[in-house]
């Protein structure tokens, strides 16, 4: 029962606010041209984000009371991460793919989430984990007690004393031990595959069977429940490294008949490489999340350095729009599964607020981690980069979670969002202005990027065009202050639309202070 090929599947369906909640704010909103999914995703830790009930955990009911915040920062969509039952607390090892993690709440909460969502025009997707079941799970532990078991082939295994199977699978490059992704069974003479962890059995998509149980499980989400996309979970190792073909075909196949239950189907696939490897997984997970640009973005800040970032981004979209003229590129600057971006730049709110305003500006569909948007701080290991939300100081939150007690987050280290709300300067209102921007404006949204060549290393400037909308960007990433003259072709860029810490154009020259950002128009 180990993995071969997929060929015999039929594959072939292929604005500057200072505050949020003012007139601006309100009229900006009305005046919003983004429509999802082109617009910006929140992604959601439950546990760590709203609690309703005081028992310390983050819930369903928790995160319902706070979609009017998401709906005024102008956010479309959420992305939740698991929301299944588990037996650890980040739930990416499920033990029932059809229910609600008690901890949670229900399945009516969460129903009653989804409608309030969508009466927010606030679209929902959840975190689907279909390359591996936890072994917990009642699949794996019958088929681990009984070799004849109807699931047994739900999982991939091999026999104790098959060396050479036990060295398929393995991954490339300088981390291949041929045996760490096989897990001995006691008192078996077999071994399962488990590619993150023995507690994690990866799930045997060569069997027929099991594909269907994986389509009828999608089709529960979409057609009873509601849910509007998935985030599907290590989407490159639904077969071993060596099989990259097959990994490709599967994800075609799997949104063709989640097509049949939706046909507006969303799905955004974690492929955690280099756009060479990313793309061939476009035609059949449209929307990818692009991790070598939140690299790239962080490198650039760090050495104080743009004038190649546009460039990249340019190469890398004009190369996926060749595989798949519909692709969504979805941008991050950081997520949960890696060191938040305030603390890759070594806590520096002004890089800080340079990073967003390039991922606001540059083209994609941003992603933001929560508490991004107020500068939460965290390195691995993992649960301290999802530490609660700060949404009030200590004696008036009652929405705070106790599940962990921060090592990075804390009052000593990161304004609550009700004090940021307060201080016209604070990052969360850096965001809460670009995002208004951003949604207001075709040509942030949907624009055409033209990366610009100018003089000062430090600069990152591009244009972005669309339907007659034509808006000029320029960051300087340097902790020294910047100016630069426009060349000829772009001086009819007169009207500011955007700017920060006093950058100006004047007399077709443009002064940019140390970190700052400068949006004009035609």
């Amino acid at each position: 029962m180990k993995k071969t090929s997929l060929s015999h599947l039929a594959l072939s369906v292929l604005v500057s606010l200072s505050t949020l909640g003012s007139p601006e704010a309100v009229q900006a909103q009305d005046k919003k041209v983004s429509q999802w999914p082109r617009g910006i995703t929140y992604e959601i830790f439950v546990q760590s984000f709203a609690d309703s009930n005081g028992d310390g955990i983050g819930d369903i009911k928790g995160m319902t009371s706070k979609l009017d915040y998401l709906q005024e920062l102008g956010v479309e969509a959420v992305w939740l991460m698991p929301i299944n039952p588990s037996p650890s607390y980040h739930k990416y090892d499920v033990t029932d793919y059809y229910g609600i993690h008690p901890d949670y709440g229900t399945m009516a909460d969460f129903k009653e989430f989804i409608k309030q969502a969508h009466k927010r025009n606030i679209k929902v997707v959840m975190d689907m984990v279909l390359n591996h079941s936890s072994s917990e799970h009642p699949w794996f532990k019958d088929a681990v007690k009984n070799e004849n078991s109807p699931y047994r082939d739900y999982y991939v295994w091999t026999h104790k004393n098959d060396p050479q199977t036990q060295k398929e699978g393995r991954p490339t490059g300088a981390d291949s031990d041929n045996t760490r992704h096989w897990h001995k069974v006691e008192g078996s003479d077999y071994l399962y595959y488990g590619y993150f962890y023995g507690g994690m059995p990866d799930l045997n998509f060569d069997s027929p069977k099991l594909r269907e149980e994986v389509f009828k499980m999608g089709r529960f989400w979409f057609t009873e429940i509601g849910v509007d996309g998935f985030r599907l979970d290590a989407a490159r190792h639904i077969f071993p490294d060596e099989r990259p073909h097959d990994n490709h075909q599967w994800w075609v196949y799997f949104r063709s008949e989640m097509l049949k239950a939706n046909k507006d189907v969303y799905l955004v696939g974690e492929v955690w490489a280099p756009s060479d490897v990313v793309a061939p997984y476009l035609k059949g997970l449209p929307a990818l999340f692009n991790f070598e640009m939140s690299w790239d973005i962080l490198k650039a800040i760090n050495e104080g350095r743009g004038d190649s970032l546009a460039i990249k981004h340019a190469k890398i979209t004009d190369f996926y729009q060749s595989v798949n003229p519909d692709f969504i590129d979805a941008t991050i600057l950081s997520n949960h599964d890696q060191n938040r971006i305030m603390s890759s730049l070594n806590n520096d709110q002004n890089k800080a607020k340079v990073a967003a305003s390039l991922l606001l500006t540059l083209p994609g569909s941003p992603y933001l981690y929560y508490g991004e948007e107020i500068g939460m701080t965290g390195k691995k290991p993992d649960e301290q980069i999802r530490e609660p939300f700060l949404w009030d100081t200590k004696a008036k939150d009652k929405s705070r979670t106790t599940w962990l007690k921060p090592v990075y987050s804390t009052e000593a280290t990161v304004a609550p969002l009700a004090v940021q709300k307060k201080d016209k300067n604070s990052i969360y209102n850096h965001y809460a202005r670009l995002i208004s921007l951003r949604n207001s404006s075709k040509a942030l949204t949907y624009g055409k990027l033209e990366p610009i060549s100018l003089e000062n290393k430090a600069i990152s400037a591009y244009t972005r065009s669309h339907a007659g909308e034509n808006v000029l960007v320029v960051h300087n990433l340097s902790g020294q202050e910047a100016s630069v003259t426009l060349p000829t072709q772009l001086e009819t860029y007169t009207n500011t639309l955007f700017k920060t810490k006093g950058a100006n154009l004047s007399k077709k020259t443009v002064t940019l202070p140390a970190f700052s950002s400068l949006v004009l128009k035609k």
